[in-house]
This record gives structure tokens, C-alpha cells and sequence, in this order.
């Protein structure tokens, strides 16, 4: 019906791993960097058409999605780390303040937008130095824990009632608020 009409808007949502290759995320970053360079190849091919497709990549969103991640062997030990970026207001965007950048952007027509600070930051820094920017993920995924073939997966939830410091059981519960009111984490 777009061709049709001659006009149209598509948003593909994808994430900060389709602009940088993070460490010990080779599955993701591989079907995130796909939908960008379809998302791009579909912007130019689409246009003659009078339609404009527009790229977001958002970076961390306090949607509680953390909770429902799984983590197999070694890596849940990053479990603190991943929630932590994911719920801490400044590092994580809040769940309005990216959907409104999203219609925005789709007003606008524009082509690909980032969002969040950190995440505008990493995909500059790899855009200028990518070789530099591989290699120093390759050190930050060497000191990370190793594979965990074989090792049956984990709920962020499930690892999230483990924890022991009460300073991150705190944090952690700055994310359940959002993560429940968009039904990731079960009420109380």
C-alpha cells in the first residue's frame, strides 16, 4: 500500500549492538547488525517510492528486560552489570523519553538515530578507530568469563534473588518498578 500511495514510514528498531560488536554477544550483535544494514539498504531502495524508513538504535531502556535475559555458567557473575545498565536512571533511557524520539525521528524522516549518551559516545568512538575499537573489546572479552557450552541457562529474576550485597539487591529493585508495569517481572 505504501508503493501505491507513494508514501510511507517504516522504523526498525534495533539496538547499540547493531552499530558495535560487544564482547561475548556474537549471536545479538550479529542479527542487530543485520537489521541495520537492511534497515539502510531499504531506506535507499524504498525512497524512489516516496517512502522513508528510519533506523533507531537505542541503547539501554528501563523496560526490566534485564529480568528476563538468560545467563549461562561463568557470565551470570555480569548479571550485576547488565542490570545495572539497564535500570540505573542517566545510564538507561526511561521506556517515554525513547518512544517519543522515536515518533520524532519518524516525523522527521531521519535515517538512523541513536540514542542515549553512552550509546552515541561507543558508536562515535567505533565509527572513528573500529580496529581500535575491536581490539580493545577483544582485551575487555578476554577478562571477561569464558564459555559456558553445555551449562544450562539463567533467568535474570532467578539470578537477581542470589544476589548478596544489599547495595545491589537495592540498585536491582530500581529496575522492578518499570520491569512490572510493562509485565517482565512478575507483581508481588
Amino acid at each position: 500500500q505504501m508503493v501505491r500511495r507513494r508514501q510511507g514510514r517504516i522504523v526498525n528498531i534495533t539496538s547499540i549492538g547493531g552499530k558495535v560488536a560487544l564482547p561475548q554477544s556474537l549471536p545479538y550483535t550479529c542479527a542487530k547488525f543485520a537489521l541495520v544494514g537492511f534497515s539502510q539498504g531499504l531506506r535507499a531502495e524504498a525512497g524512489r517510492y516516496g517512502i522513508k524508513v528510519t533506523t533507531v538504535v537505542p541503547w539501554f531502556t528501563r523496560t526490566g528486560s534485564h529480568v528476563n535475559a538468560l545467563f549461562k555458567g561463568p557470565a551470570a557473575r555480569l548479571y550485576p552489570i547488565f542490570a545495572l545498565a539497564a535500570t540505573l536512571p542517566g545510564l538507561a533511557m526511561s521506556p517515554e523519553a525513547v518512544a517519543r524520539r522515536v515518533v520524532l525521528a519518524a516525523r522527521r524522516g531521519e535515517a538512523e538515530v541513536i540514542l542515549g549518551l553512552p550509546g552515541n559516545l561507543l558508536a562515535r568512538l567505533y565509527g572513528l578507530a573500529p580496529g581500535l575499537m575491536a581490539d580493545l573489546f577483544g582485551l575487555v572479552n578476554r577478562l571477561l568469563p569464558g564459555d559456558a557450552a553445555g551449562v544450562e541457562a539463567i533467568r535474570g529474576m532467578e539470578l537477581e534473588a542470589s544476589l548478596q550485597s544489599p547495595l545491589l539487591r537495592l540498585a536491582m529493585r530500581l529496575g522492578r518498578g518499570p520491569a512490572q508495569r510493562l509485565l517482565e517481572y512478575p507483581a508481588p
